[in-house]
């Protein structure tokens, strides 16, 4: 996924996930397993969870693919820190680079990834080379921690679209196909984005227009037993799974698995 313009509405689209529910799972973990105080953030994307972690302290490294959110996450980190300064151990780099093969320095005490980003890597073997990478990026007794969208969650998807939004600013028409061999889903957005004087689509010319925008992306679900083999098979001395930002074990209506992994 290259997001291009996408990238500029991805926050105002994605204003009602729960990114305080995924922070609140993480100092949970954090209480369970441990602090860390390095953390790599792999798909990143705008920074909305790695910016509030380099509020609290650590530091952090934002790994995305694409050039337009990791534009948008440094714009937003740079206002962030004018509003207020982050703490003298907090701080966040920002790095264009794949989740199946990133590099820094030195290891860092957590690698996390959260927004099933895991879930865009459509081939087993894919899954299986990030994996490898988070492993190796990890000093040794570090935590890996992600979410995946259950195969239940992507069926469900299926089941109930299409979805809609109609706001003033901005709407979209969601529709969505699932390749249920593959556990595979496709999502066709087509986004209608009132354009603004700042925005950098913007023609400039002060009348009110709203601009399209065509955003396809497909993901795929695998059985959490097979992530669970997986992870092992990659060297994790330690894996457990939760359900829904719960400490409750997984059941077959669970949406989002949560894995913590250790080295």
């Amino acid at each position: 996924m290259a997001y291009e313009l996408f990238a500029y509405h991805y926050d105002r689209l994605m204003e009602d996930m729960p990114y305080d529910a995924w922070l609140g799972f993480l100092r949970e973990c954090w209480e369970r397993y441990g602090k860390p105080k390095t953390i790599a953030d792999l798909g990143c994307g705008t920074g909305s969870i790695a910016i509030p972690l380099a509020r609290q302290g650590y530091e952090v490294f934002g790994i995305d693919s694409s050039e337009n959110m990791l534009a948008v996450a440094q714009r937003k980190s740079v206002e962030a820190g004018r509003t207020e300064p982050f703490p003298s151990t907090g701080s966040v780099t920002w790095l264009q680079q794949d989740l199946r093969d990133w590099n820094l320095i030195e290891p860092v005490d957590a690698v996390i990834s959260l927004c099933d980003c895991f879930n865009y890597l459509l081939e087993e073997d894919e899954v299986i080379q990030a994996f490898v990478q988070a492993y190796r990026g990890l000093e040794e007794k570090g935590l890996f921690v992600f979410d995946m969208h259950t195969p239940h969650q992507l069926r469900t998807y299926a089941k109930e679209q299409p979805f809609f939004l109609n706001d003033d600013d901005i709407a979209y028409i969601w529709t969505s196909e699932l390749d249920a061999e593959r556990c595979e889903i496709e999502h066709a957005l087509t986004i209608f984005v009132k354009e603004t004087k700042d925005a950098p689509e913007s023609t400039g010319s002060g009348a009110e227009r709203f601009r399209r925008v065509e955003e396809f992306q497909s993901q795929r679900a695998y059985p959490v037993e097979w992530v669970e083999a997986q992870l092992r098979t990659a060297g994790f001395s330690e894996v457990d799974c939760y359900a829904d930002f719960t400490w409750s074990s997984v059941t077959e209506m669970t949406e989002r698995a949560f894995f913590v992994a250790r080295k």
